[in-house]
Formats: C-alpha cells, sequence, structure tokens
C-alpha cells in the first residue's frame, strides 16, 4: 500500500505560526499566483476535467468540463455527477441511501449525451490518490469525440448506401436484359401479323401485341429513371428557379392529385428562389416529396407549398395532412430501404437526402400521425455557397 502524501497546504498552515506579517502576504500573493497559473493551464486543456468526491460531488472542473457537462458555477460543491452523466451509474454503489462510487471503481467508454448539445463523449475516470487529509476522489475525463463518431457514421453510412446502389444496378441490368428480349420478339410477332388472313384475329392480336410492347416500354423506362435516381452523380450547377421546377412537378403530377382529391396551396416569397443547382436533381426532390404528400392523403386533403427566404438561405416548406409519421419511425425515414408503406421502396427520401446534401442544403421533417407532415428544405443562396466551397 502506497503511503499517502501529505498536503502542501497542509504543510504551510503548520508553519503561519512562525511568518510575520510581510512573509504572510508574500506566501498569500505566491499562492494565488500559483492557483491562477493551474487553473490557467487546466482552462486551456480541450478535455474535461473534473474532480469528484466519493459520494459523486463534482468539487472541481475546468470551463471545458463545465461547457461538456453543462454546469454552471454554482453548481460546484452540489452537483452530483452520476445525474449529469447516467451513463456512469453502473460504478456506483446504489446500495446505500447516498449513492457512492465504488472505491476502486475506474472507467473508460464512450457515452452520448444528449444534455447540453447532442454530442459523444469518452469518459475516463480513475481514484485519485490524494493526501492523507483528503477524502477518496476520483478524476474524470471527458473528450468531446462526437465529430470523430459522426465521420465514422456517414463513412458506414456511405458504404451502405454505395453497397445499395450496386445491388440496385446489378438487378436493374438483370432486369434489362429479358425485358430486351421481350422487345425483339413482340417486334417479330408484330411483323408476322400480315400473314394472317382473319381480320378479326389480326385487329386482337394487334392490340394484345400493342399492350405488351406498351407495358414493356414502361417496365424499362422505371429501370431508367429508378437508375438515374439512386446513381450518385455529381450535380450540374446552373441558376435555378425553384419555383419553376416545382410548378413543372405539379404539372406533371396534376393528374394524380387530382384523382387523390389533393388541393395544392402555393405561397410563393417576394424574392424569386434561384439558386445554383441541377434542374433535374430538384425534380426529382421535388417528385419524390410530393408523391409521398400525396400517397399519404388516402382520401384527400391540402398539400400546402412555400417558398421564402432570408439573407443567406432559400426555404421550401411541403407540409400535407395525410396519415403522419409515428416518432418510432421519424428517425429513420432517411435510411435506405426504410419505409411506413407496405409498398415504397424506402429509397425516395435516402434520395432527397443526398441531393440536398450535393447543393450544401439541409432537409428536415416534422410529424404528427393523424395531423400530417411538414418537410423543410434549405438552400444557399448562391453568394453563400460560394463562401461555403473548400479552400484549395
Amino acid at each position: 500500500m502506497k503511503e499517502k502524501r501529505h498536503s502542501p497546504l497542509n504543510r504551510v498552515l503548520g508553519q503561519l505560526d512562525h511568518l510575520d506579517e510581510t512573509n504572510l502576504q508574500n506566501l498569500i500573493n505566491r499562492l494565488a499566483q500559483e492557483r491562477a497559473l493551474f487553473e490557467g493551464i487546466f482552462n486551456t486543456v480541450r478535455e474535461g476535467i473534473l474532480v469528484v468526491s466519493r459520494e459523486g460531488v463534482v468539487e472541481y472542473t475546468n470551463s471545458e468540463g463545465m461547457k461538456i457537462v453543462g454546469l454552471k458555477d454554482s453548481d460546484i460543491g452540489t452537483a452530483i455527477l452520476w445525474k449529469w452523466l447516467p451513463d456512469l451509474a453502473p460504478v456506483i454503489d446504489m446500495d446505500g441511501e447516498e449513492p457512492e462510487f465504488a472505491e476502486q471503481a475506474s472507467v473508460n467508454r464512450e457515452i452520448e449525451m444528449t444534455y447540453p448539445d447532442h454530442r459523444f463523449v469518452r469518459v475516463y475516470m480513475v481514484p485519485f490518490e490524494g493526501f492523507e487529509d483528503m477524502d477518496p476522489h476520483f478524476v474524470v475525463i471527458l473528450s468531446d469525440i462526437t465529430k470523430e463518431v459522426m465521420s465514422t457514421e456517414e463513412k458506414i453510412e456511405s458504404e451502405k448506401v454505395s453497397s445499395i446502389f450496386l445491388l440496385a444496378a446489378g438487378v436493374a441490368h438483370e432486369l434489362g436484359n429479358p425485358l430486351n428480349s421481350l422487345t425483339i420478339h413482340l417486334q417479330l410477332m408484330q411483323r408476322q401479323l400480315d400473314q394472317i388472313e382473319d381480320k378479326k384475329v389480326r385487329s386482337k392480336m394487334e392490340r394484345s401485341l400493342t399492350i405488351c410492347l406498351g407495358e414493356v416500354e414502361r417496365q424499362d423506362g422505371i429501370i431508367t429513371h429508378f437508375l438515374e435516381a439512386i446513381r450518385p452523380s455529381p450535380p450540374d450547377f446552373r441558376d435555378t428557379n425553384l419555383t419553376e421546377v416545382l410548378e413543372s412537378v405539379l404539372q406533371v403530377q396534376e393528374q394524380e392529385l387530382q384523382n387523390s382529391k389533393v388541393t395544392v396551396e402555393m405561397e410563393i416569397g417576394d424574392e424569386a428562389p434561384i439558386i445554383a443547382g441541377d434542374m433535374n436533381q430538384m425534380k426529382q426532390v421535388f417528385f419524390n416529396i410530393i408523391k409521398n404528400a400525396r400517397e399519404a392523403m388516402q382520401e384527400g386533403g391540402t398539400l400546402q407549398i412555400q417558398t421564402r427566404s432570408d439573407d443567406d438561405y432559400f426555404y421550401v416548406v411541403i407540409a400535407d395532412t395525410g396519415q403522419g409519421i409515428d416518432k418510432e419511425d421519424l428517425a429513420s425515414v432517411f435510411q435506405p430501404y426504410y419505409s411506413t408503406k407496405d409498398s415504397g421502396s424506402g429509397l425516395g427520401l435516402m434520395i432527397v437526402n443526398r441531393i440536398l446534401r450535393d447543393h450544401g442544403g439541409q432537409v428536415g421533417i416534422d410529424s404528427k400521425p393523424g395531423v400530417g407532415t411538414v418537410i423543410s428544405l434549405k438552400f444557399p443562396k448562391k453568394h453563400r455557397r460560394v463562401r461555403l466551397l473548400p479552400q484549395t
């Protein structure tokens, strides 16, 4: 067992009786300077450093520790660490009336915090070998690893999406080959129709062949559009008026919206929403969102579209009065192949999110079951996009 050291302060206090007023003042000044020096050093460290008692009371923290945990000056000496970081509970002795840290407890783990900000933190806690006149304490070091975790998650998501793209492209290719074969044989059958003398039979076969050729062509178009939608291609940035794109998409879906008894209301802001964007990708964004909204309003409803702007961004808000999305599903709607519809592909909103990212924008979604869903799209203005470009 290691011998505990005597506190320097305790040794100094033992000599106070032998100091005159001048030396005492000099000692006080020196102690104040040393304290300020150590405070300055601790406050420049990027990790949060906390000293906690055996009962978990935070008795000291540097400025980064206060920032990470969300403490105020008035909390020092009263705040219980395990109440602020609940994931530390497994290392706390919960048997007594007042929870206490186990005497030899040490922790090294990653935790997710939601207060005061959403972040990921690595916690390293070890017993503090203090002085003989001190109760057992612990040093807790908090490292903010949010960027590292998010970067890893983005990489995993990117790899997952890439694998889906490859799989989808392969499936589309395999479907395309038999469709081409069907088209060739249907065309051969069509050429031999002239040899059929019975006009009634020939007319019936012509009609059937026309339907078959039309369906094959439609399936081929679906595959083509699907590949265009999921294939990650760089945007062709040009001046793009979002209002004009919206009107174009609404015109294409006009008949389906009418058949679904959906009323469209548009409110256009004072400033024309002209961005540096890829028109075809913007059409894909609005088509997917409006299609989802229409399918959510099975018994009719209202589709509200609003554009507005501030100094740096244009906003497009699309709201429906459909069935809404449960909060359990809301966090997963941008994940590939996740759909709340039985017949949904689960790729629509994932594609929307990817396109918005490529344009330097953001997509948000708010929903309430039985009330409806609001999709918010945020696009940087052209001057803002220039400032956001990475330096080379």
